[in-house]
């Protein structure tokens, strides 16, 4: 969904928010969450592991995740990347850590913003299931 296409989608995290003001500054389309890969599955076929990158740039053909949480919490997030690149190799996807979205806020004057990027205990545990 895009910004000027749909309402603004409820965002998981404030810097998704502040990512996607960045990105209608630049009239760069983009649509949140929408697609989910399947990761693993159980013996039954059943997914029991699934990913949904945070922002799909069509064209750019290229997905975004985000995260703002600190390298030693982010193992789950890391494992669902490299999935994502083994099952899905045609599939573009670009990881944006802490200090890459800091640096891009505090480079587009979001520095405010930018200070908030510590990860709430709801979303570290969200990120980690």
């Amino acid at each position: 969904m895009s910004q000027d296409e749909q309402k603004k989608p409820v965002f998981a995290h404030p810097a998704e928010e502040i990512f996607a003001r960045i990105l209608d500054f630049y009239g760069i389309r983009w649509e949140y969450e929408p697609h989910t890969f399947p990761l693993e599955w159980d013996e039954k076929g059943n997914v029991t592991l699934a990913f949904s990158p945070d922002f799909y740039l069509p064209e750019q053909d290229l997905y975004i995740e985000l995260t703002t949480l600190r390298p030693q919490l982010s193992t789950r997030k890391n494992k669902k990347i490299r999935l994502m690149n083994q099952l899905y190799p045609h599939i573009k996807i670009k990881l944006l850590k802490r200090r890459e979205m800091r640096d891009l806020m505090v480079k587009y004057g979001l520095f405010d913003e930018a200070n908030q990027l510590k990860g709430t205990e709801a979303q570290k545990r969200s990120d980690d299931e």
